[in-house]
């Protein structure tokens, strides 16, 4: 069994941001699928997704400090800068982070750790809704 849908997230601030559950909700497929992958692709390149720590909070903002400190902004070497001083580091942040994650499906469940959730990386200050490409392949 294949199927794909495109979801569009609303527009969240800068920062990390649980959307596991935004996933589950639109696919009710997911129920039907005793072994399977879920792939995850944000179609965009100033935000990005990975899996991390998802019942503590305080977790998504000590991400948001270290990336804004890894990779700064207003560094008079960025050449890329049209849409403002968030915009080169927002590229950067994606890039390392990703564009896609691969998700086990077990029993009709996402087979996510006890504290594992899925995080929308939003790195613009004013990103706009985001869309993903869900795919889900199994039996």
């Amino acid at each position: 069994m294949w199927t794909q849908k495109t979801i569009q997230l609303k527009a969240r601030a800068r920062g990390f941001h649980l959307i596991t559950r935004d996933i589950e909700q639109a696919l009710p497929e997911l129920a039907g699928v005793s072994v399977g992958l879920l792939h995850v692709f944000i179609q965009h390149t100033s935000a990005s997704l990975t899996i991390n720590e998802n019942a503590d909070p305080t977790v998504r903002v000590d991400f948001e400090e270290v990336f804004s400190r890894l990779v700064p902004e207003n560094q008079p070497y960025y050449k890329h800068n049209d849409e403002g001083p968030d915009d080169l580091p927002a590229h950067i942040k994606s890039s390392l982070l990703g564009p896609s994650l691969t998700i086990p499906v077990t029993d009709g469940r996402l087979a996510l750790g006890t504290w594992q959730g899925i995080y929308l990386c939003e790195h613009r200050d004013y990103g706009g809704s985001r869309r993903l490409v869900l795919t889900l392949h199994g039996e």
